[in-house]
């Protein structure tokens, strides 16, 4: 019996990936050559992609060659106000439809990524993984796929709010309380304790930036 393959990754997905993890870093230039040798594929989805990268601003021009974009300060607080919001609806809408299955893997997560604390980069991937499960948990396809695209944007940034010191054990005590508010059917709380969430990690951001700025000096 012939086992089927799993499905191969498109391009695009492939390029997303390696901005998110930080392979390619923002300002970086992406060359399709290169691109097409490191990922196997010939250079046309490889275009397609980067166009379609560009399309979605995490890219820029820099005459002709395609870099990836980076945020000002007023973009990344523009971004933080958006994901504040859309994901404290999700939150809200997880503690009235997320079913009992859905909470207890949110519960699991925030178990499992205590023991991540110490790695900000493993623990900024599991934190990814914990927001989008809560935007799922929320069964809205629409207010899911808003929120891919602000992820993906998130990606632009340098650098974690995971890095600063003690941000990773208080990230994990909110994610906790945000469970425990979606676990009680608590639709307020669980918007407001998601809102707080982001308002905290945004500080931080700003306060390495501010420091960032300091030592360039």
């Amino acid at each position: 019996m012939s086992q089927t393959k799993p499905p191969t990754k498109d391009a695009y997905s492939l390029i997303l990936e390696a901005i998110d993890i930080g392979v390619y870093r923002p300002g970086d230039r992406l060359v399709e050559s290169e691109l097409a040798e490191r990922f196997g594929m010939s250079r046309t989805p490889i275009r397609e992609a980067l166009q379609r990268l560009e399309t979605q601003s995490l890219l820029e021009r820099d005459g002709r060659s395609l870099i990836v974009a980076s945020l000002d300060h007023n973009q990344m607080a523009e971004l933080y106000v958006v994901r504040r919001e859309l994901e404290g609806l999700a939150a809200g809408l997880a503690a009235r439809h997320a079913t009992e299955e859905e909470i207890r893997v949110l519960r699991e997560m925030v178990k499992d990524d205590d023991a991540l604390v110490g790695d900000p980069v493993a623990l900024s991937r599991a934190n990814r993984r914990f927001h989008k499960q809560i935007h799922l948990a929320s069964h809205n396809r629409y207010l899911v796929q808003q929120l891919d695209l602000v992820h993906r944007t998130m990606a632009l940034m340098a650098t974690t709010s995971l890095a600063a010191e003690g941000r990773g054990e208080i990230a994990q005590n909110e994610h906790a309380g945000i469970v425990t508010a979606i676990a009680a059917r608590d639709e307020e709380a669980a918007a407001k304790a998601l809102k707080e969430h982001i308002s905290i990690a945004f500080m931080t951001r700003l306060k390495q930036d501010a420091d960032a700025r300091e030592k360039g000096r």
